[in-house]
């Protein structure tokens, strides 16, 4: 197959793909709730971050929630109630934070139905050594549902707003890990030792606390391109993204992989001459930290495989969540 169909190809799956139609399903909140808050300080609180970032004091408070996939919570409620403290955690440092708590909501047929949701959010406690502190539960729901909100705190951030024309984009993630056997989900988080997980995670304060970077995201359902995409829609940039350059685990393909939501995975907008010791930190640490595109001037993603590139989104003509790079007004 030519580079030209093959990467035509893959921008049809992705196009496809539940990840990038979930987040565009957040267009009905951004048409409702615009583009920003304001603390009671008066300062602007952006909408469309992985968590949001309430000036207070010298830092910032960090809140963020995320509600389960109902599928995952019927066929594998373990893992489920995992993931919902998980990528929680990971929203935080992503913002260049450090969690403090998390509550959860938990609908349930009964009591017993409870049990391995619970038990998979006390094992992600436990590993992340973050407390669940509080929550709702409901034993006679006529559906199973779950949702965790957490709090953080950032000394400075890591934002989606702020990523400039010329900057490396940089893709982070833990390869020592496996593919779950029914969805989309790189696991390199269930079965690896504690203190090896927080500590990689820390490695993202401390990056931003060192004024190394200041941009990124946590990459979610919306896989590799899809948290791109988000990345750029706020910061009203586009980008070339080197398809070639994204190495995939032995034994994946690379639609799977672009399509997977990683227990460990970032997307990181640096500036270049701060890339060779940014890779440093992580690679220290084991993890791969690879460039795989440039962020650019205008609206568009590119997509490109050898010689060959794609227009994939044109943001002048398709948004995909609604919180465009706006100026708030106070």
């Amino acid at each position: 197959m030519s580079d030209e169909l093959k990467l035509r190809k893959l921008a049809a799956e992705l196009r496809r793909s539940l990840g990038i139609l979930h987040k565009q399903d957040i267009q009905t909140a951004a048409d409702r709730l615009g583009t920003h808050v304001c603390s009671t300080h008066q300062k602007p609180i952006l909408l469309g971050d992985d968590c949001a970032a309430i000036p207070d004091g010298d830092g910032y408070l960090l809140l963020a929630a995320e509600g389960m996939w109902p599928t995952l919570v019927e066929t594998d409620p373990w893992f489920a109630g995992w993931c919902a403290v998980m990528v929680n955690v990971s929203d935080i440092y992503a913002m260049g934070g450090r969690p403090i708590a998390v509550v959860d909501t938990i609908w349930s047929q009964s009591p017993k139905s409870v049990d391995p949701l619970w038990q998979g959010m006390v094992a992600a406690s436990q590993a992340f050594n973050v407390p669940i502190v509080g929550g709702h539960t409901s034993c006679h729901s006529p559906y199973a549902a779950l949702s965790v909100a957490i709090l953080g705190r950032a000394n400075r951030l890591i934002t989606s707003f702020s990523a400039q024309p010329g900057d490396v984009l940089l893709h982070v993630t833990d390869m020592q890990g496996k593919m779950h056997p029914q969805y989309p989900f790189w696991n390199a988080a269930t079965e690896a030792n504690r203190d090896r997980l927080r500590t990689n995670l820390e490695l993202l304060p401390q990056l931003a606390e060192a004024g190394l970077c200041d941009t990124g995201k946590d990459i979610s359902m919306g896989g590799i391109v899809g948290t791109a995409l988000m990345l750029l829609e706020t910061s009203g940039c586009g980008a070339v993204l080197d398809l070639g350059a994204i190495a995939p685990p032995p034994g994946v393909e690379l639609l799977p992989w672009l399509l997977s939501f990683p227990s460990y995975g970032y997307l990181l907008s640096v500036r270049p001459g701060t890339v060779s010791h940014i890779q440093a930190q992580f690679h220290s640490r084991g993890l791969v930290c690879n460039p795989i595109g440039t962020i650019t001037e205008g609206q568009t993603l590119t997509l490109q495989l050898g010689d060959v590139a794609f227009c994939f989104w044109d943001f002048a003509t398709e948004s995909l969540t609604g919180f465009g790079n706006r100026v708030p007004e106070i």
